[in-house]
């Protein structure tokens, strides 16, 4: 979430806001992005877990399509994409959406893994199969170039960009990913789609639920491997996070 914090700040009252994300997300990025201010609305692709958010948000999640974001013209003050871009076929279709309903100067931040094949961990989820197909993704990423490119083809205006999430916490979320999809998910009682990494309903929750009572309770031990990541500050991550500005029609 301090990633989030750097490009978006207090969020002044008022202010319209969105989160379109895509995959395992259970709500709970929203409900912390919603701690920072503003007015926020959700959307998310699939309908897997809807209802799932919505009974944890208290608020309406509507269903978002590749071409498709149902909210009007120049409506938002800040667009968030988490996620989202690596699972498309046609990514500037929806990066066109992003900018339709985002307000002129309006702020649009999108993130997605870089899907570096080079990088430690990227070479690790191709030897034991946690391929891009586990993850329903139709590529492994994008790098800040891309994203930019992606930008400016669909005239908005890129400005600041980073990257986080640097080598212990991609390992940690790789053992915790391979654990589920490899081992706790094909023992689960709850259907399990394929490019389901985590639980993402009640039903699948309730299923490993003795394994995720284990997990909280060494969360601690884990949470200190992550900040092993701050020895390697001198590195990029495997996130990009892109910042961009929307500008007049030409």
């Amino acid at each position: 979430m301090k990633a989030f914090q750097k490009y978006l700040g207090a969020i002044a009252p008022g202010k319209k806001c969105l989160l379109v994300t895509c995959g395992d997300n259970n709500g709970a990025m929203n409900y912390y992005l919603r701690e920072l201010g503003g007015e926020w609305c959700w959307a998310h692709m699939g309908t897997t877990n809807i209802a799932e958010m919505s009974d944890l948000l208290g608020d309406k999640v509507v269903k978002a399509e590749d071409n498709h974001l149902p909210f009007p013209d120049n409506y938002f003050d800040y667009t968030l994409s988490i996620d989202v871009h690596e699972h498309l076929k046609d990514p500037q279709a929806f990066s066109a959406e992003l900018r339709r309903i985002s307000k002129i100067q309006g702020q649009i931040l999108i993130t997605v893994p870089d899907g570096d094949k080079r990088k430690l961990v990227n070479v690790l989820k191709e030897k034991i199969g946690m391929t891009r197909e586990v993850y329903g993704h139709t590529r492994d990423g994008y790098s800040i170039a891309e994203i930019k490119s992606i930008m400016n083809k669909a005239n908005i205006h890129p400005q600041r960009s980073s990257t986080f999430s640097r080598f212990f916490t991609e390992l940690l979320e790789l053992g915790l990913n391979f654990l589920y999809v490899k081992v706790l998910a094909g023992k689960s009682m709850a259907a399990v789609n394929p490019g389901t990494i985590a639980p993402r309903t009640e039903d699948q929750l309730k299923s490993v639920e003795k394994s995720y009572r284990i997990y909280s309770l060494i969360y601690p031990f884990f949470w200190m491997f992550s900040q092993l990541d701050k020895l390697l500050f001198f590195t990029e991550g495997y996130v990009v996070i892109v910042e961009g500005q929307k500008r007049q029609s030409n």
